[in-house]
């Protein structure tokens, strides 16, 4: 595929001074379901321990109830898995994400076969045009 004719959208939500959602948290919560487990995710996504379960907090923190519930470990195992608050988050990030996409395409499909450099390159360039 050519890639100078397609742009990819990450997608970032501030809610207030402290408070963030994007990609990386939420492909954290996508991991706690698909393995049952904050270690199992962490590791999934090449992160410690302790950097998946803050990150896991501060998710918990930023809403009224929980959005991964974790059971201790011990002769059982433990685990986590995602509430309901936890998937319908999951659920309402993809569907604004591919909104956003399909926005994107929208309004500049018709502008990046414009473009001189490949897009990746063009982000990491020390040359400016035209602010």
């Amino acid at each position: 595929m050519d890639t100078r004719h397609t742009a990819a959208v990450s997608v970032r939500l501030r809610f207030g001074d402290d408070a963030r959602l994007g990609p990386g948290k939420i492909a954290l919560l996508e991991a706690v379901a698909r393995t049952g487990s904050i270690a199992a995710a962490g590791r999934e996504m090449t992160m410690s321990y302790r950097r998946a379960w803050l990150l896991i907090d501060s998710l918990n923190r930023m809403f009224d109830a929980s959005v991964v519930v974790a059971s201790p470990g011990g002769a059982n195992g433990g685990g986590a898995a995602l509430s309901p608050l936890g998937h319908a988050l999951v659920a309402a990030y993809r569907a604004m994400e591919a909104e956003t996409v399909d926005a994107v395409r929208r309004h500049f499909d018709a502008l990046l076969p414009r473009m001189t450099v490949e897009p990746a390159a063009a982000a990491g360039s020390q040359r400016t045009r035209g602010a």
